[in-house]
């Protein structure tokens, strides 16, 4: 009789294991490690702050930022739209990210498709929970720049 209790007690203990193992979820499975791309493209992002090379929180109707202020659409076929706060359009055109995810280049676009104007910037930061870019108001001082921070929003795009 005790051999009898061994034994499905192993058999339950094996039951069990393979019932287990082979009811694997979804969760159990490691998430897909997004590309500097895909991250972007995979959130919309609005502007909430800004700071200076000192590290100082910087309005964002200072004239040095106010213009990077917004709603950013990035959208996987390389395209994108900008709107300002009160959802007026801002701009729209291409963007890409290199594979190594250090700087986000937008070609902003006429309505007739023709190039306004090209703008690379350094990434200092881009998680799904912040994008974060520097820009230098004189290209050529590289010790005075401006953070403009960006953090997901669930903000629906303008039409």
């Amino acid at each position: 009789m005790n051999n009898l209790k061994k034994l499905s007690s192993v058999l339950f203990l094996a039951v069990c294991s393979i019932v287990f193992f082979s009811c694997k979820k979804d969760s159990d499975t490691a998430p897909k490690q997004l590309t500097p791309s895909e991250t972007l493209a995979s959130i919309s992002w609005l502007t909430t702050n800004a700071k200076n090379s000192a590290g100082a929180d910087v309005a964002l109707n200072d004239p040095n930022v106010s213009n990077f202020v917004g709603y950013a659409y990035f959208k996987a076929d390389g395209t994108f739209t900008m709107f300002n706060l009160d959802d007026s359009p801002k701009m729209h055109g291409d963007w890409s990210v290199p594979a190594d995810g250090k700087t986000r280049t937008v070609v902003a676009k006429d309505a007739n498709g023709a190039v306004l104007f090209t703008r690379v910037v350094d990434i200092v930061v881009l998680t799904q929970q912040e994008f974060t870019y520097r820009v230098f108001p004189d290209a050529t001082d590289k010790t005075i720049y401006f953070d403009i921070i960006h953090t997901p929003t669930t903000h629906t795009e303008p039409k």
